[in-house]
């Protein structure tokens, strides 16, 4: 490479990390988090991220990672997609998303890809830049998947007609599960084909509190913007916020316990609408605050008294980090991927567990004023170890692991029969 910092990226592993988001920011954030994870090493690879939220260029991102965002898709709960700001038919949309990530990566020229979540990307616009992947040669290619999918009739069913189990086929070398087997899983509870269980990697869960690094660097402190300086804090999370707002109005029509204030994120994807009822029924309590978006959530979690929430990937195993009491109102829908998440965690005695329905002012009330025992010690009973394990992974897939990439407890722990 020519140029006057020649010398210090000539010969660095590259590596690209799609995101699709379409519903909230979990996906991103948690792309952050491996990208840190990956540049944390003495050779840190040069890392791209290709996002599709406005929002991504407000997260604080680690050292030698960059950002390009695509514009954005929006997903309904009924599965339909349309986009989110432009004008536009879908169908061009994503012809347009497809040809930017394809020329993005045929530029990039990355040695590893990692997919997260959907292996022919959303609306299949990775089809393209996988063929051109497998022509070219010369790219790892890593699908990396969330503890739960969903209920396992609907993701097979799913899979089947998305053509996922062929596209994981001849396009994947591995599959990087984000969690712990002991938790959930996806190899027995989806009753993966052996040839494509063969490619699965656990990671463990990814330890949240790491992304504090770059946050407290920034110097903002959320609850002191806010004016909330003492007392103890309660705090409503429903991720992007597209059907959040049942939720954060019954959080702040709920009478808070003597010396407590309330902060509710709406996030950015919550309807307008939406957001304005939450803010004037807020209004009625001083106490209240309300939040449309956060640049990073875990300056809150951190100093929360507890939490209520739904029961996205990255919400939960961001309150899972502090190990805060938390009450978890999972999205109920045809896919199930929320509900299982939490009665899982429920049954390790990890969280309180209410459904929508149950969710109303008075139940959240009696919650936030209960006294509630201590939870279980979660991280002596579940693999939070990902962001040691990822930079392992990484060179496991370019030929560069050591034979003791995996400990025989963790062997022990996830053989499967496949692994």
């Amino acid at each position: 490479m020519s140029g006057p910092n020649g010398d210090a990226y000539r010969g660095r592993k590259r590596v690209a990390l799609y995101s699709p988001g379409m519903v909230g920011l979990g996906h991103m954030r948690r792309n952050l988090l491996i990208a840190q994870a990956l540049t944390s090493g003495p050779e840190p690879p040069i890392v791209l991220v290709l996002a599709e939220a406005r929002e991504a260029s407000a997260f604080p991102l680690p050292p030698g990672v960059d950002c390009l965002t695509l514009p954005a898709i929006r997903k309904y709960t009924n599965g339909y997609c349309a986009p989110r700001h432009l004008d536009v038919p879908l169908r061009e949309l994503i012809r347009l998303r497809a040809e930017v990530i394809r020329s993005v990566l045929q530029t990039f020229q990355p040695d590893l890809l990692v997919v997260d979540h959907l292996p022919r990307g959303a609306v299949r616009e990775l089809d393209p830049a996988l063929a051109w992947i497998r022509a070219k040669g010369g790219t790892r290619c890593v699908l990396g998947l969330r503890d739960v999918l969903g209920e396992p009739a609907t993701v097979r069913r799913r899979w089947l007609r998305s053509a996922s189990y062929a596209a994981i086929r001849e396009h994947y070398d591995a599959i990087w599960v984000y969690g712990d087997p002991e938790v959930y899983n996806p190899i027995s509870e989806y009753a993966l084909p052996r040839d494509i269980a063969v490619k699965v990697r656990f990671t463990g869960y990814l330890d949240h509190r790491a992304r504090l690094t770059f946050a407290d660097a920034t110097g903002v402190d959320p609850l002191s913007e806010l004016g909330v300086s003492s007392g103890r804090l309660s705090v409503c999370l429903v991720g992007g916020g597209q059907d959040g707002g049942p939720l954060a109005e019954a959080f702040v029509q709920a009478k808070l316990p003597p010396d407590t204030h309330g902060v509710v994120v709406t996030g950015p994807f919550m309807p307008l609408e939406k957001r304005r009822r939450v803010q004037q029924l807020a209004a009625r309590d001083r106490r209240f605050r309300v939040l449309e978006f956060v640049r990073e959530p875990l300056l809150l979690l951190r100093q929360a008294d507890r939490v209520v929430a739904m029961g996205g990937y990255n919400t939960i195993w961001e309150m899972m980090a502090f190990g805060r009491p938390a009450l978890v109102v999972p999205r109920i829908d045809p896919g199930g991927e929320q509900l299982i998440r939490a009665t899982c965690l429920r049954d390790l005695g990890a969280v309180d567990l209410l459904l929508p329905e149950q969710a109303s002012p008075p139940t959240l009330s009696e919650w936030l004023a209960r006294d509630t025992p201590p939870l279980c010690d979660l991280r002596s009973r579940v693999d939070f170890n990902g962001l040691e394990r990822l930079p392992r992974l990484f060179d496991e897939l370019l030929g560069e692991a050591s034979d003791d990439l995996w400990s025989p407890d963790y062997e022990h722990r996830v053989a499967s029969g496949a692994v």
